[in-house]
Protein backbone atom coordinates (compact mmCIF):
# COMPACT_ATOMS: atom_id res chain seq x y z
CA UNK A 1 0.00 0.00 0.00
CA UNK A 2 1.31 3.87 -1.05
CA UNK A 3 1.10 6.19 1.86
CA UNK A 4 1.20 9.23 0.61
CA UNK A 5 3.91 11.42 2.27
CA UNK A 6 2.52 14.64 4.61
CA UNK A 7 3.58 18.14 4.13
CA UNK A 8 5.42 19.94 6.93
CA UNK A 9 4.06 22.54 8.91
CA UNK A 10 5.82 25.02 7.32
CA UNK A 11 4.30 24.43 3.78
CA UNK A 12 0.49 24.64 5.56
CA UNK A 13 -0.56 27.50 3.58
CA UNK A 14 1.28 26.82 0.44
CA UNK A 15 -0.47 28.07 -3.20
CA UNK A 16 1.42 26.44 -6.17
CA UNK A 17 0.18 29.82 -7.88
CA UNK A 18 2.37 31.71 -5.24
CA UNK A 19 5.18 29.77 -3.60
CA UNK A 20 7.87 31.47 -2.28
CA UNK A 21 10.50 28.83 -2.32
CA UNK A 22 10.78 25.65 -2.50
CA UNK A 23 10.65 22.94 -5.90
CA UNK A 24 7.67 22.51 -7.96
CA UNK A 25 7.79 19.13 -9.40
CA UNK A 26 5.40 19.30 -12.39
CA UNK A 27 3.83 16.42 -13.88
CA UNK A 28 1.51 17.36 -16.34
CA UNK A 29 0.24 13.56 -17.15
CA UNK A 30 -2.86 13.28 -18.76
CA UNK A 31 -4.22 9.95 -16.53
CA UNK A 32 -7.62 10.00 -17.62
CA UNK A 33 -9.58 7.43 -19.64
CA UNK A 34 -7.61 7.23 -22.69
CA UNK A 35 -10.66 6.47 -25.63
CA UNK A 36 -11.68 9.74 -24.59
CA UNK A 37 -8.42 11.52 -24.73
CA UNK A 38 -7.63 10.54 -28.09
CA UNK A 39 -10.50 12.35 -29.16
CA UNK A 40 -9.19 15.25 -28.33
CA UNK A 41 -6.81 17.09 -31.13
CA UNK A 42 -3.36 17.47 -30.41
CA UNK A 43 -3.93 15.96 -27.27
CA UNK A 44 0.21 15.12 -25.94
CA UNK A 45 0.12 18.95 -26.00
CA UNK A 46 -2.23 19.35 -23.31
CA UNK A 47 1.37 18.68 -20.95
CA UNK A 48 1.79 22.39 -21.61
CA UNK A 49 -0.88 23.07 -19.79
CA UNK A 50 0.92 24.11 -16.53
CA UNK A 51 3.91 25.77 -18.38
CA UNK A 52 2.49 29.02 -16.98
CA UNK A 53 3.92 27.64 -13.18
CA UNK A 54 7.14 28.94 -15.36
CA UNK A 55 6.23 32.47 -13.77
CA UNK A 56 6.70 31.43 -10.43
CA UNK A 57 10.33 31.64 -11.18
CA UNK A 58 10.35 35.56 -10.37
CA UNK A 59 10.72 34.28 -7.04
CA UNK A 60 14.07 33.73 -6.54
CA UNK A 61 13.78 30.84 -3.86
CA UNK A 62 11.57 28.97 -6.27
CA UNK A 63 13.02 26.14 -8.58
CA UNK A 64 10.68 24.00 -11.18
CA UNK A 65 11.40 20.77 -12.70
CA UNK A 66 9.05 20.13 -15.13
CA UNK A 67 8.44 16.92 -17.54
CA UNK A 68 7.11 15.93 -20.47
CA UNK A 69 6.94 13.24 -22.89
CA UNK A 70 8.68 14.50 -25.85
CA UNK A 71 10.86 17.69 -25.62
CA UNK A 72 9.34 21.01 -25.24
CA UNK A 73 10.43 23.64 -28.27
CA UNK A 74 12.93 26.18 -26.37
CA UNK A 75 11.38 28.91 -28.38
CA UNK A 76 8.19 28.38 -25.95
CA UNK A 77 10.40 28.45 -22.52
CA UNK A 78 11.62 31.50 -23.90
CA UNK A 79 8.47 33.01 -24.52
CA UNK A 80 7.33 31.90 -20.73
CA UNK A 81 10.64 33.61 -19.59
CA UNK A 82 10.15 37.08 -21.37
CA UNK A 83 7.19 37.50 -18.63
CA UNK A 84 9.82 37.74 -15.40
CA UNK A 85 11.97 40.28 -14.43
CA UNK A 86 15.79 38.58 -14.82
CA UNK A 87 15.24 35.55 -16.79
CA UNK A 88 18.69 34.57 -16.89
CA UNK A 89 17.96 33.83 -13.30
CA UNK A 90 15.27 31.79 -13.86
CA UNK A 91 16.90 29.55 -16.13
CA UNK A 92 19.34 28.71 -13.93
CA UNK A 93 16.20 27.07 -11.56
CA UNK A 94 14.60 25.61 -14.58
CA UNK A 95 14.86 21.90 -15.09
CA UNK A 96 13.52 20.12 -18.27
CA UNK A 97 13.08 17.01 -18.05
CA UNK A 98 11.75 14.77 -21.18
CA UNK A 99 11.10 11.11 -21.70
CA UNK A 100 11.77 11.96 -25.76
CA UNK A 101 8.74 10.07 -26.46
CA UNK A 102 5.73 11.52 -28.03
CA UNK A 103 3.58 8.42 -27.73
CA UNK A 104 4.07 7.87 -24.71
CA UNK A 105 0.48 8.05 -22.37
CA UNK A 106 0.06 8.73 -19.82
CA UNK A 107 3.10 10.28 -19.24
CA UNK A 108 3.68 8.85 -15.64
CA UNK A 109 3.05 5.51 -16.59
CA UNK A 110 5.79 5.54 -19.21
CA UNK A 111 8.17 7.42 -16.63
CA UNK A 112 8.11 4.20 -13.90
CA UNK A 113 9.59 2.04 -16.96
CA UNK A 114 12.43 4.68 -16.92
CA UNK A 115 14.74 4.30 -13.96
CA UNK A 116 17.38 6.24 -15.24
CA UNK A 117 14.87 8.87 -15.74
CA UNK A 118 13.53 8.77 -12.49
CA UNK A 119 17.10 8.82 -11.23
CA UNK A 120 18.06 12.02 -12.72
CA UNK A 121 14.19 13.75 -11.51
CA UNK A 122 15.62 12.40 -7.92
CA UNK A 123 19.48 14.09 -8.70
CA UNK A 124 17.32 17.81 -9.26
CA UNK A 125 15.28 17.60 -6.20
CA UNK A 126 17.23 20.03 -3.47
CA UNK A 127 15.72 20.68 -0.11
CA UNK A 128 11.97 21.35 0.24
CA UNK A 129 9.88 19.57 -2.60
CA UNK A 130 6.58 18.77 -4.25
CA UNK A 131 4.69 17.40 -7.08
CA UNK A 132 2.27 19.05 -9.37
CA UNK A 133 0.13 16.84 -10.96
CA UNK A 134 -2.26 17.73 -13.85
CA UNK A 135 -4.22 15.02 -12.68
CA UNK A 136 -3.91 12.74 -9.52
CA UNK A 137 -4.13 8.84 -10.15
CA UNK A 138 -2.79 5.79 -8.55
CA UNK A 139 0.57 6.14 -10.83
CA UNK A 140 1.72 9.43 -9.50
CA UNK A 141 0.99 8.30 -5.95
CA UNK A 142 3.41 5.37 -6.59
CA UNK A 143 6.14 8.41 -8.33
CA UNK A 144 5.35 10.24 -4.71
CA UNK A 145 6.74 7.52 -3.15
CA UNK A 146 9.56 6.73 -4.93
CA UNK A 147 10.77 10.24 -4.75
CA UNK A 148 9.60 10.58 -0.66
CA UNK A 149 8.17 13.77 -2.09
CA UNK A 150 4.05 15.11 -1.19
CA UNK A 151 1.85 15.18 -3.90
CA UNK A 152 0.00 18.75 -4.32
CA UNK A 153 -3.42 17.23 -5.21
CA UNK A 154 -6.29 15.22 -4.01
CA UNK A 155 -5.05 11.32 -3.27
CA UNK A 156 -6.75 8.21 -5.20
CA UNK A 157 -8.60 7.84 -1.91
CA UNK A 158 -10.89 10.80 -2.21
CA UNK A 159 -11.40 10.06 -6.53
CA UNK A 160 -15.19 9.31 -5.60
CA UNK A 161 -15.84 12.30 -4.55
CA UNK A 162 -14.75 13.99 -8.13
CA UNK A 163 -16.94 11.37 -9.61
CA UNK A 164 -20.40 12.73 -11.27
CA UNK A 165 -22.27 10.07 -8.67
CA UNK A 166 -19.38 11.65 -5.84
CA UNK A 167 -20.48 15.19 -6.84
CA UNK A 168 -23.71 14.61 -5.64
CA UNK A 169 -23.14 13.39 -2.58
CA UNK A 170 -20.96 16.12 -1.64
CA UNK A 171 -23.59 18.71 -2.75
CA UNK A 172 -26.49 17.13 -0.58
CA UNK A 173 -24.13 17.00 2.51
CA UNK A 174 -22.94 20.64 1.24
CA UNK A 175 -26.55 21.95 0.95
CA UNK A 176 -26.42 22.94 -2.35
CA UNK A 177 -28.90 22.89 -5.46
CA UNK A 178 -28.65 20.23 -8.02
CA UNK A 179 -30.94 18.73 -10.38
CA UNK A 180 -33.01 16.36 -9.52
CA UNK A 181 -31.55 12.52 -10.36
CA UNK A 182 -29.96 9.57 -9.21
CA UNK A 183 -25.89 8.21 -8.91
CA UNK A 184 -24.34 5.08 -8.94
CA UNK A 185 -25.93 2.88 -11.56
CA UNK A 186 -24.69 0.66 -13.62
CA UNK A 187 -26.80 -1.55 -15.06
CA UNK A 188 -29.28 -1.58 -17.83
CA UNK A 189 -32.67 -1.89 -15.22
CA UNK A 190 -31.13 0.71 -13.00
CA UNK A 191 -30.31 3.48 -16.15
CA UNK A 192 -33.72 2.69 -17.27
CA UNK A 193 -35.69 2.93 -14.21
CA UNK A 194 -33.90 6.28 -13.37
CA UNK A 195 -34.93 7.83 -16.82
CA UNK A 196 -38.39 6.22 -16.39
CA UNK A 197 -38.37 8.28 -12.78
CA UNK A 198 -37.83 11.39 -13.36
CA UNK A 199 -39.26 14.31 -15.42
CA UNK A 200 -39.79 15.82 -18.71
CA UNK A 201 -39.09 14.39 -22.20
CA UNK A 202 -35.91 14.15 -21.88
CA UNK A 203 -33.13 13.22 -19.63
CA UNK A 204 -29.32 13.66 -19.32
CA UNK A 205 -27.01 10.21 -18.69
CA UNK A 206 -23.31 11.25 -17.45
CA UNK A 207 -20.35 8.60 -16.88
CA UNK A 208 -18.78 8.96 -13.83
CA UNK A 209 -15.04 9.96 -14.63
CA UNK A 210 -15.78 10.94 -18.11
CA UNK A 211 -13.99 14.36 -18.66
CA UNK A 212 -14.91 17.77 -21.36
CA UNK A 213 -18.28 16.69 -21.58
CA UNK A 214 -17.22 13.76 -23.73
CA UNK A 215 -19.16 11.19 -21.60
CA UNK A 216 -22.15 12.90 -21.76
CA UNK A 217 -26.06 11.50 -23.51
CA UNK A 218 -28.58 13.20 -24.05
CA UNK A 219 -31.59 10.41 -23.87
CA UNK A 220 -34.96 11.47 -25.47
CA UNK A 221 -37.20 9.09 -23.57
CA UNK A 222 -39.71 7.98 -26.18
CA UNK A 223 -37.20 7.44 -28.51
CA UNK A 224 -34.19 5.80 -27.53
CA UNK A 225 -32.79 5.95 -31.03
CA UNK A 226 -32.57 9.43 -31.11
CA UNK A 227 -30.30 9.91 -28.47
CA UNK A 228 -27.66 12.46 -28.71
CA UNK A 229 -24.19 11.43 -27.68
CA UNK A 230 -21.03 14.01 -26.87
CA UNK A 231 -18.42 11.26 -28.06
CA UNK A 232 -18.47 10.99 -32.34
CA UNK A 233 -18.99 7.36 -33.05
CA UNK A 234 -20.59 6.56 -29.64
CA UNK A 235 -23.64 3.89 -29.56
CA UNK A 236 -25.63 2.31 -26.58
CA UNK A 237 -23.69 -0.69 -27.14
CA UNK A 238 -20.46 1.10 -26.70
CA UNK A 239 -22.03 3.53 -23.78
CA UNK A 240 -23.74 0.60 -21.84
CA UNK A 241 -19.97 -0.81 -21.68
CA UNK A 242 -18.60 1.97 -20.16
CA UNK A 243 -21.55 3.06 -17.25
CA UNK A 244 -20.85 -0.73 -16.49
CA UNK A 245 -17.35 -0.44 -16.12
CA UNK A 246 -17.16 3.37 -14.64
CA UNK A 247 -20.78 3.92 -13.22
CA UNK A 248 -22.70 6.64 -14.46
CA UNK A 249 -25.70 9.10 -13.12
CA UNK A 250 -29.05 10.14 -14.70
CA UNK A 251 -30.37 13.91 -14.34
CA UNK A 252 -33.33 15.62 -15.73
CA UNK A 253 -32.22 17.87 -18.37
CA UNK A 254 -32.42 21.67 -18.33
CA UNK A 255 -34.77 22.70 -20.97
CA UNK A 256 -34.76 26.35 -19.09
CA UNK A 257 -33.53 29.04 -21.49
CA UNK A 258 -31.30 30.57 -21.70
CA UNK A 259 -29.07 28.42 -19.57
CA UNK A 260 -25.56 29.63 -18.49
CA UNK A 261 -22.37 27.48 -17.47
CA UNK A 262 -20.33 28.66 -14.89
CA UNK A 263 -18.51 27.05 -12.93
CA UNK A 264 -15.73 27.68 -9.96
CA UNK A 265 -12.10 27.31 -9.75
CA UNK A 266 -11.27 26.24 -5.72
CA UNK A 267 -8.01 24.94 -3.60
CA UNK A 268 -7.42 23.45 -0.27
CA UNK A 269 -4.26 23.77 0.86
CA UNK A 270 -2.31 21.36 2.88
CA UNK A 271 -3.40 22.91 6.13
CA UNK A 272 -7.10 22.56 4.98
CA UNK A 273 -8.12 26.29 4.40
CA UNK A 274 -10.31 26.09 1.82
CA UNK A 275 -10.82 29.23 -0.86
CA UNK A 276 -12.49 30.38 -3.96
CA UNK A 277 -10.24 31.40 -6.46
CA UNK A 278 -12.40 32.23 -9.56
CA UNK A 279 -15.73 32.25 -11.07
CA UNK A 280 -15.98 31.21 -14.61
CA UNK A 281 -18.61 31.45 -17.16
CA UNK A 282 -18.00 28.01 -19.72
CA UNK A 283 -17.82 28.71 -23.36
CA UNK A 284 -18.98 24.71 -24.43
CA UNK A 285 -19.37 23.23 -27.92
CA UNK A 286 -19.75 19.80 -29.57
CA UNK A 287 -22.02 17.74 -30.58
CA UNK A 288 -24.22 18.27 -27.29
CA UNK A 289 -23.17 21.86 -26.76
CA UNK A 290 -21.47 20.37 -23.77
CA UNK A 291 -17.49 20.26 -24.29
CA UNK A 292 -15.74 22.33 -22.98
CA UNK A 293 -14.05 25.00 -25.41
CA UNK A 294 -12.72 28.37 -23.76
CA UNK A 295 -13.92 30.38 -20.87
CA UNK A 296 -14.49 34.46 -20.10
CA UNK A 297 -13.37 35.49 -15.82
CA UNK A 298 -15.69 36.11 -14.22
CA UNK A 299 -18.84 34.87 -13.98
CA UNK A 300 -21.40 37.16 -15.22
CA UNK A 301 -23.27 39.53 -12.00
CA UNK A 302 -26.63 37.83 -11.84
CA UNK A 303 -25.04 34.64 -10.37
CA UNK A 304 -21.21 34.78 -9.63
CA UNK A 305 -22.43 35.53 -6.14
CA UNK A 306 -24.43 32.22 -6.06
CA UNK A 307 -21.93 30.36 -7.76
CA UNK A 308 -18.83 31.63 -5.51
CA UNK A 309 -20.96 30.61 -2.59
CA UNK A 310 -21.90 27.13 -3.32
CA UNK A 311 -18.15 26.86 -4.00
CA UNK A 312 -17.08 27.52 -1.07
CA UNK A 313 -19.64 25.60 0.70
CA UNK A 314 -18.56 22.43 -1.42
CA UNK A 315 -14.69 23.55 -0.64
CA UNK A 316 -15.25 23.40 3.13
CA UNK A 317 -16.94 19.99 3.11
CA UNK A 318 -13.87 18.85 0.90
CA UNK A 319 -11.63 20.28 2.70
CA UNK A 320 -13.16 18.34 6.26
CA UNK A 321 -12.52 15.47 4.14
CA UNK A 322 -8.80 15.80 3.86
CA UNK A 323 -8.57 16.86 0.35
CA UNK A 324 -5.94 18.89 -0.87
CA UNK A 325 -5.05 20.74 -3.99
CA UNK A 326 -6.34 23.02 -6.93
CA UNK A 327 -9.85 21.63 -8.68
CA UNK A 328 -12.68 22.83 -10.27
CA UNK A 329 -16.85 22.87 -10.05
CA UNK A 330 -19.71 22.87 -12.56
CA UNK A 331 -22.95 24.73 -12.45
CA UNK A 332 -25.62 25.60 -14.47
CA UNK A 333 -27.66 29.38 -13.91
CA UNK A 334 -31.08 30.06 -14.64
CA UNK A 335 -33.14 32.63 -14.06
CA UNK A 336 -35.55 31.84 -11.42
CA UNK A 337 -38.60 34.23 -9.97
CA UNK A 338 -36.49 35.08 -7.22
CA UNK A 339 -33.62 35.70 -9.07
CA UNK A 340 -30.84 33.56 -10.56
CA UNK A 341 -30.49 29.71 -9.20
CA UNK A 342 -26.96 28.19 -9.27
CA UNK A 343 -27.19 24.16 -9.42
CA UNK A 344 -24.46 21.80 -9.06
CA UNK A 345 -23.59 20.03 -12.23
CA UNK A 346 -19.96 18.41 -11.07
CA UNK A 347 -16.89 18.54 -9.19
CA UNK A 348 -12.98 18.12 -11.44
CA UNK A 349 -11.30 17.31 -8.60
CA UNK A 350 -7.92 17.81 -10.85
CA UNK A 351 -6.72 20.80 -12.47
CA UNK A 352 -8.76 21.72 -15.23
CA UNK A 353 -9.46 24.16 -18.25
CA UNK A 354 -9.77 27.47 -15.99
CA UNK A 355 -6.49 26.99 -13.88
CA UNK A 356 -4.13 28.01 -16.35
CA UNK A 357 -6.02 30.74 -18.35
CA UNK A 358 -6.69 31.96 -13.93
CA UNK A 359 -2.79 31.63 -13.18
CA UNK A 360 -1.82 33.32 -16.07
CA UNK A 361 -3.64 35.96 -15.57
CA UNK A 362 -2.72 36.29 -11.87
CA UNK A 363 0.90 35.92 -12.71
CA UNK A 364 1.27 38.40 -15.53
CA UNK A 365 -0.79 41.20 -13.67
CA UNK A 366 0.45 40.54 -10.16
CA UNK A 367 -3.47 40.56 -9.57
CA UNK A 368 -5.18 39.12 -6.43
CA UNK A 369 -8.83 37.53 -6.18
CA UNK A 370 -11.45 39.61 -4.49
CA UNK A 371 -14.07 37.48 -3.07
CA UNK A 372 -16.26 40.30 -2.00
CA UNK A 373 -16.65 41.39 -5.48
CA UNK A 374 -15.13 38.33 -7.18
CA UNK A 375 -13.07 39.70 -9.44
CA UNK A 376 -9.36 39.90 -9.89
CA UNK A 377 -7.60 43.24 -9.01
CA UNK A 378 -4.61 44.62 -9.68
CA UNK A 379 -4.56 47.84 -7.51
CA UNK A 380 -7.49 49.34 -7.57
CA UNK A 381 -8.09 47.60 -11.19
CA UNK A 382 -10.01 45.22 -12.33
CA UNK A 383 -8.95 42.79 -14.72
CA UNK A 384 -11.02 40.81 -16.75
CA UNK A 385 -10.11 37.82 -19.60
CA UNK A 386 -11.28 35.59 -21.94
CA UNK A 387 -9.75 32.56 -23.28
CA UNK A 388 -9.87 29.53 -25.49
CA UNK A 389 -8.33 25.83 -25.90
CA UNK A 390 -9.52 25.24 -29.44
CA UNK A 391 -8.08 28.37 -31.80
CA UNK A 392 -7.20 26.52 -34.65
CA UNK A 393 -6.33 27.39 -38.41
CA UNK A 394 -5.03 25.09 -41.46
CA UNK A 395 -2.12 28.49 -42.31
CA UNK A 396 -0.72 27.97 -38.85
CA UNK A 397 -0.12 24.36 -39.34
CA UNK A 398 4.00 23.99 -40.51
CA UNK A 399 4.60 27.32 -38.99
CA UNK A 400 6.83 27.14 -35.54
CA UNK A 401 5.71 28.59 -31.94
CA UNK A 402 8.34 31.28 -32.45
CA UNK A 403 7.06 32.45 -35.92
CA UNK A 404 3.77 32.66 -34.43
CA UNK A 405 4.66 34.27 -31.61
CA UNK A 406 7.13 37.20 -33.55
CA UNK A 407 3.80 37.71 -35.66
CA UNK A 408 1.67 38.20 -32.51
CA UNK A 409 3.89 40.90 -31.33
CA UNK A 410 4.19 42.75 -34.86
CA UNK A 411 0.42 42.56 -34.80
CA UNK A 412 0.31 44.13 -31.78
CA UNK A 413 -1.47 41.38 -29.81
CA UNK A 414 1.13 40.06 -27.27
CA UNK A 415 1.26 41.38 -24.01
CA UNK A 416 1.67 44.94 -22.95
CA UNK A 417 3.79 44.73 -19.64
CA UNK A 418 2.99 48.01 -18.64
CA UNK A 419 -0.86 48.02 -19.43
CA UNK A 420 -0.66 44.55 -18.11
CA UNK A 421 -2.99 43.79 -20.84
CA UNK A 422 -3.03 41.96 -23.50
CA UNK A 423 -2.94 37.69 -24.89
CA UNK A 424 -0.42 34.91 -22.85
CA UNK A 425 -0.24 32.26 -25.20
CA UNK A 426 -0.38 28.10 -24.65
CA UNK A 427 -0.66 24.96 -26.32
CA UNK A 428 2.08 26.41 -28.01
CA UNK A 429 3.37 22.72 -29.28
CA UNK A 430 0.16 22.38 -31.04
CA UNK A 431 0.95 24.36 -34.02
CA UNK A 432 3.61 22.94 -36.20
CA UNK A 433 1.29 19.18 -36.92
CA UNK A 434 -1.96 20.72 -35.93
CA UNK A 435 -2.12 24.53 -36.15
CA UNK A 436 -3.38 24.84 -33.21
CA UNK A 437 -2.87 26.85 -29.54
CA UNK A 438 -4.55 28.33 -27.23
CA UNK A 439 -4.57 31.76 -25.53
CA UNK A 440 -5.92 34.44 -22.89
CA UNK A 441 -6.93 37.68 -23.57
CA UNK A 442 -6.51 40.08 -20.38
CA UNK A 443 -8.14 43.14 -20.63
CA UNK A 444 -9.44 46.15 -18.19
CA UNK A 445 -13.23 45.79 -18.82
CA UNK A 446 -15.07 42.88 -20.26
CA UNK A 447 -14.93 44.43 -23.57
CA UNK A 448 -11.60 45.13 -23.83
CA UNK A 449 -10.79 41.32 -22.94
CA UNK A 450 -13.67 40.12 -25.50
CA UNK A 451 -12.93 42.42 -28.10
CA UNK A 452 -8.87 41.50 -27.86
CA UNK A 453 -9.91 38.03 -27.92
CA UNK A 454 -12.11 37.96 -31.26
CA UNK A 455 -9.60 40.16 -32.75
CA UNK A 456 -6.78 37.47 -32.06
CA UNK A 457 -8.79 34.56 -33.66
CA UNK A 458 -9.16 36.98 -36.44
CA UNK A 459 -5.53 37.66 -37.41
CA UNK A 460 -4.59 34.71 -36.31
CA UNK A 461 -6.87 31.65 -36.99
CA UNK A 462 -9.07 33.98 -39.26
CA UNK A 463 -12.61 32.92 -37.48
Amino acid sequence: MITNIPFGEKYAGLSIFEPSEGTLVVVPSLSLPQDELRRITAARSYEERLLFLLLTLREPGVKVVYLSSAPIDPDIIDYYFAFLPDPDDAAKRLTLITLDDPWSQPLTRSLLDRPDVIEQLRSEIEGDAWIVPFVLSELEEELASLLNVPLYGPATSFAYYGSKSGAREMGHEAGVPMARGFGDLRTALEIEEAIEALPGERVIVKLNDAYSGLGNAIVTKADRSLTSFAMAGESWETFSVKIRDRGAVVEEYIEHRPLYHPSALACITPGGQARVLATHDQVLGGANGHVYQGCTFPAAPEYRAEVGASAERIARVLAERGVVGVFGMDFFALKADAGYAALLCEINLRIGGTTHPFGAAMLTTGAAYDPATGLLMAGDQPKYYTATDNCAASCLRGRTPGEVMRTADRLGIGFDAERRTGNVFHLLGAIPEHGKLGFTSIGDSRDEADELHALTRRLLCGS
